[in-house]
């Protein structure tokens, strides 16, 4: 009996610990997904950022020799550098934005919180019913076991 009732502890044990793996699980791919959408974001970013500089370094570099060749056509040489500086600032104001949103919605958050505790709280109602079926059975076993000795004593009294 006392191996039955360390066996039964070992296998709660064991059942406490496969529940609170399936948060942790979730938590790890929730992370993996934050860091993929953190990574996909800076390719995506970064990449046309670095493209639209080296066309705004080309056009710079272009507009110097044009100016140190050709004197004659500044007013040319203006207007593309105001235009340079708009495009510049434009895409810097860009930038700035995209550089400061978060990888993450808060809307997403909320909603992954709000599945998280949904899921502790199924989990825990779940161990609850658990809980209340074990005491079921545990007194059904008792009434079995008591019927099984009253029988054994009623036919060793006979």
């Amino acid at each position: 009996m006392d191996r039955f009732e360390k066996k039964i502890y070992d296998l709660e044990l064991s059942r406490t610990i496969a529940v609170q793996t399936a948060p942790q699980i979730k938590m790890i791919q929730n992370n993996d997904r934050v860091l993929v959408d953190k990574i996909q974001t800076a390719v995506l970013n970064t990449i046309p950022i670095w493209k639209s500089q080296f066309v705004i370094a080309m056009g710079l570099n272009n507009q110097q020799r044009v100016l140190k060749m050709q004197r004659e056509i500044t007013d040319t040489t203006n207007k593309m550098l105001l235009k340079n500086s708009e495009l510049l600032k434009t895409n810097t104001a860009e930038t700035a934005k995209e550089s400061n949103r978060g990888i993450v919605d808060i809307e997403t958050l909320q909603k992954v919180n709000q599945n998280l505790i949904s899921t502790i709280e199924e989990t825990l109602q779940i161990q609850k019913e658990g809980s209340r079926q074990r005491a079921e059975a545990e007194k059904a076993l008792g009434k079995i076991e008591d019927d099984l000795k009253n029988k054994l004593v009623e036919i060793m009294g006979n």
